[in-house]
C-alpha cells in the first residue's frame, strides 16, 4: 500500500544527534551549506514521491518505506561511486550520510536491504510494461525545482556526448552463437528435450560442454567457418520445434539468428557475410541492447550518453536533459528531443543552441529554423571540400580553392533517385556534379567561418561536465548491463554534479554578499562613540539596549 512519508523530522530528545555532539562537531553538522544538508534540500527532499504511486497497491499490503529515502540512497551510491554494501554501511554508520537521507535521530529506522533492491526491480518492471520512466520524472521534477529556485537562465543550451562501454566481454561472432544456443538449449527440460531426434540432442549436448572461448583461440577462420554451418541448422530446427515458445532466451536466439544466418528459397541455411551484420546486432547475451561502434579508432559495444545543460555566464547553469542509447545511434537524434525537454522544466524559449560537429543534420537544422532558435556549430563533419560554392541570382558559383579560379555551374539534369536540383562543371574529360545539400554545407562553412571566438568557444564547457560524468569509470566501461540501468546511473550521476554546482553557487554568492555588505570603518567607529556618550548613570538601561542593538547589527552583517 502505497503512502508517503512525513516530511517532518520528528527529534528524539535521547537520540536526536546533534545532542550527542561535541560544540565543534555540532557546529559542522548543522552547517546548512554542508554537502549533506545540502543533498537533503536540494535532492532528497525535492523528490514527489507520488510519482512512484504506481509502484504499489492502493489498498492491500504493507505500507511501502519511505520512496524518498531509497531513491536519496540510489544517487548517493553513484555519487561516492560506492559499491551496495559501502553504500549499506554508510547509511547505517555514516552521520553526514544519515542526515543527507533526512535520519536525524540515531535511532531512525533505515529500509532493509531487500527493500532497495526491490523498489530497483519494481521501477525497471513498470518501465518494461508501461514504456514509462519513473526516474527520468523524478529527475525532470527536482531539476525543475532547482531552476525556479535558483532563477537559471535556459534560453541558451549546450550539449555533448560520450560512448561508454558495457560490462560484457569483448565475444567473436562464434562465442555470441555458442552461448546464445547454449544457454536457450539449458532451459529446457528432459521431457522438452525428447521433442528433439536423438542424434540432434547429441550433437547439442557436446556444443554444451564446449568451451567456446578455447574453441576461438585453437582453431583458425575457415576452422570456425566451417563449425558455425551445422550450428545454424540445429538452431534452425531448434526455433521450428519449439515455436511456441516465448521466453527471453528464446527470443534473444531467434534474433541472433535473423542477425547471423539466413534462410534460403529452398530453406538451406547459410551463414551471413560480416558485411550484412549491422552495428546494432547482439554484441553479447550477457548484453543485447548494447550496440557496437567504431569512432576516431576507437571501438565500443556499449551506449552513447548525451548531456544538455544551460549556458549562461553570470547565473548557475544545471544538466537539463541526460539521455542514453545505443552506441551506434547518431548524436543528431538528441537535439531535438533535449530542446522539448529543457524548455518544458526551465519554462524558458531556447533561443541559442552550441554543439559541434556531430549534430549538424538536415533535419536538426530545420527544426531550428521552425522554432527561431539560433543554431552555432563549432565545426561539421567531413574534410574541407576542394570547392567553394556560392547560390547567387545568376545560378552557382565555384571557387577551385587550390586554383583560385571561378566559373558558373550549369543546371544539369536531375536524378532519377532524387528531385532536387544539381549542378555541374567540366572536370577533366568528364563533369563534377553539385548537389543542394552541397550548396547548403558550404553556405554553413561560411556562416561558422562569420561567428566569433568567443560563440565556437561557448559550447567547450559542457566537455567538463561530460568528465565529471563518466571519470569514475574505468576505461570508460560502465559496471552496468541494459539500457534502462545505464540511463539510472546517469541521472544519478547528473543530480549529484548539479547539487554541487548549487553548493558552489551559494558559497559564490555568500562571498560576493559578504563583500558587498562590509560595515564601513565609519560606522563602526560612529557605533562605538555613540555608545559611550550615553550617560551610564543616568540611564543605564537605554544604553544596555542600544548597545545590544548596535551589537546585534554588526553581528549580523559578520555572518555575511
Amino acid at each position: 500500500m502505497f503512502r508517503k512519508s512525513n516530511r517532518e523530522p520528528q527529534f528524539d530528545i535521547f537520540g536526536s544527534v546533534p545532542s550527542l555532539l561535541t560544540d565543534g562537531a555540532c557546529q559542522k553538522y548543522n552547517d546548512r551549506g554542508h554537502w549533506h544538508n545540502q543533498f537533503r534540500e536540494q535532492v532528497v527532499m525535492r523528490i514527489d514521491e507520488s510519482i512512484f504511486k504506481g509502484l504499489f497497491n492502493d489498498t492491500i499490503g504493507a505500507p511501502n518505506a519511505p520512496t524518498r529515502i531509497l531513491v536519496g540512497m540510489m544517487i548517493l551510491k553513484e555519487s561516492f561511486v560506492w559499491s551496495d554494501s559501502q553504500l549499506f554501511e554508510h547509511c547505517q554508520f555514516n552521520l553526514l550520510t544519515r542526515s543527507a537521507l533526512g535520519l536525524f535521530n540515531i535511532n531512525d529506522p533505515l529500509p532493509a536491504e531487500s527493500t532497495y533492491y526491490l523498489l530497483r526491480k519494481r521501477i525497471y518492471e513498470y518501465q518494461k510494461q508501461n514504456g514509462e520512466d519513473l526516474m527520468d520524472k523524478a529527475f525532470e521534477q527536482i531539476t525543475r525545482e532547482q531552476v525556479k529556485e535558483f532563477d537559471v537562465n535556459g534560453r541558451s543550451i549546450r550539449m555533448d556526448s560520450k560512448l561508454i562501454g558495457s560490462n560484457i566481454a569483448f565475444f567473436t561472432r562464434y562465442e555470441i552463437i555458442h552461448q546464445t544456443l547454449c544457454r536457450f538449449y539449458k532451459t529446457l527440460d528432459k521431457q522438452a528435450k525428447f521433442r528433439l531426434s536423438a542424434s540432434d540432442r547429441d550433437q547439442l549436448e557436446d556444443i554444451a560442454k564446449e568451451e567456446s572461448n578455447k574453441t576461438v583461440y585453437r582453431s583458425n577462420k575457415e576452422e570456425i567457418k566451417t563449425r558455425l554451418q551445422p550450428i545454424g541448422i540445429l538452431i534452425y530446427k531448434l526455433l521450428n520445434t519449439f515455436a511456441e515458445y516465448k521466453s527471453e532466451q528464446y527470443q534473444l536466439l531467434q534474433r541472433v539468428f535473423t542477425e547471423q544466418y539466413k534462410v534460403l528459397q529452398d530453406k538451406q541455411i547459410e551463414l551471413r557475410a560480416k558485411e550484412e551484420i549491422s552495428s546494432d546486432s547482439v554484441q553479447s547475451p550477457d548484453d543485447p541492447e548494447c550496440a557496437y561502434r567504431n569512432k576516431k579508432d576507437h571501438q565500443v559495444k556499449g551506449y552513447s550518453v548525451n548531456i544538455t545543460e544551460t549556458c549562461s555566464e553570470d547565473n548557475l547553469n544545471l544538466i537539463t536533459n541526460v539521455s542514453v542509447d545505443k552506441a551506434n545511434v547518431p548524436d543528431t537524434t538528441f537535439v531535438q528531443d533535449a530542446v522539448k525537454k529543457t524548455t518544458e522544466i526551465t519554462e524558458q524559449k531556447v533561443e541559442s543552441i552550441y554543439l559541434d560537429g556531430a549534430y549538424h543534420s538536415p533535419a536538426n537544422e530545420d527544426f531550428c529554423t521552425e522554432n527561431d532558435i539560433d543554431l552555432v556549430l563549432t565545426g561539421i563533419q567531413g574534410g574541407i571540400p576542394r570547392y567553394d560554392l556560392e547560390l547567387t541570382q545568376n545560378g552557382l558559383i565555384v571557387t577551385d580553392t587550390l586554383t583560385g579560379e571561378c566559373m558558373q555551374a550549369v543546371l544539369a539534369r536531375k536524378s532519377k533517385r532524387s528531385k532536387q536540383n544539381r549542378w555541374r562543371i567540366p572536370a577533366g574529360k568528364g563533369y563534377y556534379y553539385f548537389s543542394e545539400q552541397a550548396v547548403i554545407t558550404s553556405m554553413l562553412r561560411k556562416k561558422i567561418k562569420n561567428r566569433s571566438e568567443y560563440e565556437l568557444h561557448k559550447r567547450n564547457n559542457v566537455e567538463a561536465s561530460i568528465f565529471q560524468l563518466s571519470y569514475p569509470l574505468r576505461n570508460n566501461k560502465s559496471k552496468y548491463r541494459g539500457l534502462f540501468k545505464q540511463q539510472m546511473w546517469a541521472y544519478c550521476r547528473c543530480l549529484w554534479i548539479n547539487l554541487v554546482r548549487i553548493i558552489n553557487f551559494i558559497k559564490q554568492i555568500c562571498q560576493r554578499t559578504s563583500k558587498a555588505m562590509e560595515i564601513p570603518a565609519q560606522l563602526t567607529v560612529f557605533c562605538e562613540n555613540f555608545s559611550f556618550r550615553i550617560n551610564f548613570q543616568q540611564n543605564r538601561a537605554r544604553q544596555f539596549s542600544i548597545v545590544v542593538f548596535l551589537s546585534t547589527i554588526v553581528n549580523f552583517y559578520s555572518l555575511y
